[in-house]
């Protein structure tokens, strides 16, 4: 069910509610300051209940002892808290629905889910209600795999803590950069570790097609370009995983004995990923 658009806010929130920054004489030399941003119903707020998308989970857990350190970061750089947003239920999806709440309105798509598990963060931006907002991500693939570790779950719903990652949504990069300058410091020495080795599986890019040859030498070249001919690794996807993931390596080679995918690695590392997942799910509704 999606949410209509008379609301003016295309069903995002969840509750609307102001959060202010401290006041402070030096407030408006704060990069964030007079900014506005959402918070995805899985981050804790100090004295309310955190619903992750679910009444009865709302209905029988306490209000929060504390308060994310991401949402008091974008608090203590000025920003201006809003609300809180409509998310999947127990992040569970990435269509960003939810039975119970309402679907927000993609409102670059109206006919079209938003996305999820944080739909209610990424509608609130696209639609300008928001200058940014805060979303959190465990259903990775190859194409969306942060950092993990780097920003603090603390204080953060878990879904599936081994995958678990902070994130934001912004207009454009401008806006992006400034958030990601608060969220994510430098070290104090303003330094940061460059890669001893970048893999790049070229079995992976021969199932592309017929550009796949031309992209795998861009990026072997740019990646020597950045890093060094030596950090560039070209082993197959499997080798890598079975060489780092000595238990994983396994269920390649018996899944490559049993059926014939393009890449077994890709399949295996889809499983094993789905296994943990429903593993820690599980965990969860015993909480």
């Amino acid at each position: 069910m999606a949410m209509g658009l008379e609301d003016g806010e295309y069903g995002a929130f969840m509750e609307k509610f102001k959060m202010l920054p401290s006041q402070s004489q030096h407030q408006q030399q704060l990069p964030l300051h007079g900014l506005t941003f959402a918070i995805k119903d899985i981050f804790d707020i100090g004295g309310r209940v955190t619903g992750f998308g679910n009444p009865d989970w709302a209905r029988t857990h306490a209000p929060a002892g504390a308060t994310s350190p991401v949402v008091l970061a974008a608090l203590a750089a000025g920003a201006i808290s809003i609300g809180k947003t409509v998310m999947d239920e127990m992040a569970y999806s990435i269509n960003g629905e939810n039975a119970h709440y309402g679907t927000p309105t993609n409102p670059c798509a109206p006919d079209r889910v938003p996305g999820g598990s944080s739909s209610g963060s990424a509608v609130a931006v696209a639609a300008k209600l928001v200058d940014f907002a805060l979303g959190q991500q465990s259903l990775h693939r190859l194409f969306s795999w942060p950092s993990h570790g780097l920003v603090s779950t603390e204080n953060v719903i878990p879904m599936s803590q081994m995958f678990d990652t902070v994130g934001w949504f912004a207009r454009d990069l401008s806006m992006l950069s400034c958030v990601s300058n608060v969220l994510l410091p430098l070290a104090a020495d303003n330094t940061i570790k460059q890669p001893t080795h970048v893999t790049i599986p070229k079995d992976c890019f021969e199932i592309l097609g017929s550009l796949s040859d031309q992209t795998y030498q861009i990026l072997n070249a740019s990646v020597a370009k950045r890093f060094g001919n030596d950090a560039v690794d070209n082993r197959n996807l499997g080798e890598f995983v079975s060489a780092n993931v000595p238990t994983v390596g396994k269920f390649i080679s018996d899944f490559s004995r049993s059926e014939a995918p393009s890449v077994p690695a890709l399949s295996v590392i889809s499983y094993v990923m789905r296994c943990l997942q429903r593993f820690h799910l599980q965990l969860i509704q015993t909480m």
